[in-house]
């Protein structure tokens, strides 16, 4: 483990979103004014500014928006990785995210609405959502 690992910055507007995945569960905010469905966490909803909201469960089934595949390591810690990708995912529920797409190094087989399912991975003493391409839909 690398000292200079870039860790998550836990404080009390995403810690709900920290402790449902250390629980197994993948969380995001809705808005209970507009129904607005948003990740990442914050204290408002980005479409009304309403600050009333409620942490709700997602599916973990979602789809692939947009990804790239990184060959250079820009953060150092990051090289022994390489290649690695940074997808974003739309959840069902709406939200989107960015995240990895495990599982799969042939990266000819990611496409753009592929479907992806959650699969949750303990790094560094935190548990991330990350997803793999889902073949059965």
């Amino acid at each position: 483990m690398s000292d200079d690992f870039p860790l998550p910055e836990v404080d009390q507007t995403n810690k709900p979103f920290w402790d449902g995945l250390s629980e197994g569960r993948l969380l995001y905010q809705k808005c209970n004014d507009c129904s607005h469905a948003w990740l990442p966490a914050r204290q408002e909803c980005p479409k009304c500014l309403e600050t009333d909201y409620t942490w709700t469960e997602a599916s973990g089934l979602g789809v692939m928006t947009s990804w790239v595949v990184y060959h250079t390591a820009f953060i150092p810690a990051y090289k022994d990785r390489l290649p690695y990708n940074v997808a974003i995912v739309k959840l069902a529920e709406g939200p989107q995210m960015a995240t990895n797409i495990v599982g799969e190094t042939d990266y000819s087989k990611f496409s753009i609405n592929h479907p992806v399912e959650l699969v949750i991975e303990k790094e560094h003493g935190f548990n991330v959502a990350r997803f793999k391409l889902n073949y059965a839909e």
